[in-house]
């Protein structure tokens, strides 16, 4: 059995700040030393903070990945959970959970911790994972649960804390997810953003849409948050995939992406023509998917695209897409088929060479420790 991390010694993480562009090519190596998880906030560039403290910034934007092989890795505290957890001991009104899979302890106990101090949590969870102890335990102090009954996947992972700010990204509430895959969790601060979440959230939990029922009505497609355009897609009834595509037709330098799963035709066409234009494309793919049905890793290379084999030996699970280092695409949806006509998924999508930069250097990690 893998270790808890709220059972171990309480530890915070110290979190490393980063400036970018300007020192993206300095701050790689120094990355892969540092052994925890980059923090951006605002852009600010922080050194190492000197104790386990969080940091109490108010910054509107920040991204968070899990460090597989580090210390927090190996020792399962100080991932991005732990931040997460602190955020929820700070809830005063509301929390929402949609998570496809969830056991997390540190997130357990803040939300009974929560609900204790009578703030409102509700958990929305894939019907496959809703026998879990740590679901078991959230429903056993009253916290309401929901399952979605079906085969295609509640697939999800978003929280929203006082309808005032989200967490998303590709990282389930699991120890293996937040500990031993690659990930990333990014947390906005923006009610705008948190109005088209609860939106989802609620379509869900209140009405019981899933999938095919889902409804294309979410409020606040396109926010700015502290001048950051922003856009988010919630699958099957925003139809992301054809977003995807043509801000990937609209690169003009570069196109990075991670993708735990790819079997989507329509942007593996638009990689290869824009490769065939003189664009750079880079990928990886997730090392256990490549080889499934309709997978587009031999497509992708007889075309000449620079595409690689994960070298994590558990899972890189991200589901990311980085463009002209200018924008970032990013959430719970994969590549696939199933993410866009089937599941229920989020795409969100940050305007920002900042937030850019960040993934870059992450991509460019994963790319070193992938097999060509």
């Amino acid at each position: 059995m893998l270790p808890d991390p709220s059972g171990l010694s309480g530890l915070r993480p110290s979190f490393l700040g980063r400036r970018a562009p300007a020192a993206l090519a300095a701050a790689i190596p120094l990355l892969l030393m540092v052994g925890l998880f980059i923090l951006f906030q605002g852009g600010a560039t922080r050194p190492p903070a000197p104790s386990t403290a969080f940091p109490t910034s108010q910054d509107p934007i920040e991204v968070y990945f899990t460090a597989p092989g580090s210390a927090a890795g190996e020792s399962f505290r100080g991932g991005p959970d732990a931040v997460l957890a602190e955020a929820i001991d700070r809830a005063e009104e509301s929390v929402d959970v949609a998570v496809y899979d969830f056991n997390l302890w540190s997130l357990r106990d803040a939300l009974i911790r929560a609900a204790g101090r009578g703030v409102q949590v509700r958990l929305v969870t894939d019907s496959d994972n809703i026998l879990r102890p740590e679901v078991a335990a959230l429903e056993g102090v009253g916290i309401p649960v929901l399952g979605d009954r079906r085969e295609p996947l509640m697939h999800h992972k978003f929280t929203v804390i006082d309808g005032a700010e989200v967490w998303t990204g590709s990282m389930n509430y699991t120890l293996t997810d937040g500990y031993l895959n690659d990930n990333n969790l990014v947390r906005i601060r923006s009610a705008e953003l948190a109005e088209s979440f609860t939106r989802e959230f609620e379509e869900m939990f209140l009405e019981d849409r899933f999938g095919a029922l889902s409804l294309a009505d979410t409020p606040r497609r396109t926010p700015v948050v502290a001048g950051t355009q922003l856009e988010v897609y919630f699958s099957p009834d925003d139809e992301p995939a054809a977003r995807l595509v043509e801000l990937v037709l609209e690169a003009r330098e570069s196109v990075e992406f991670l993708a735990f799963s790819f079997t989507l035709d329509p942007l593996r066409e638009a990689l290869v023509e824009r490769a065939a234009q003189g664009v750079r494309v880079r990928g990886v793919i997730e090392t256990d998917q490549a080889g499934n049905a309709g997978s587009e890793l031999t497509a992708l290379r007889e075309a000449g695209l620079d595409v690689r084999l994960d070298g994590n030996p558990r899972n890189m699970h991200h589901k990311v897409i980085v463009i002209d280092g200018s924008l970032v695409i990013t959430g719970s949806y994969n590549f696939s088929t199933s993410a866009e006509e089937s599941n229920d998924e989020n795409v969100l999508i940050v305007h920002s060479g900042d937030i850019a930069s960040l993934f870059l250097i992450e991509f460019e990690r994963v790319f070193d420790l992938a097999a060509p």
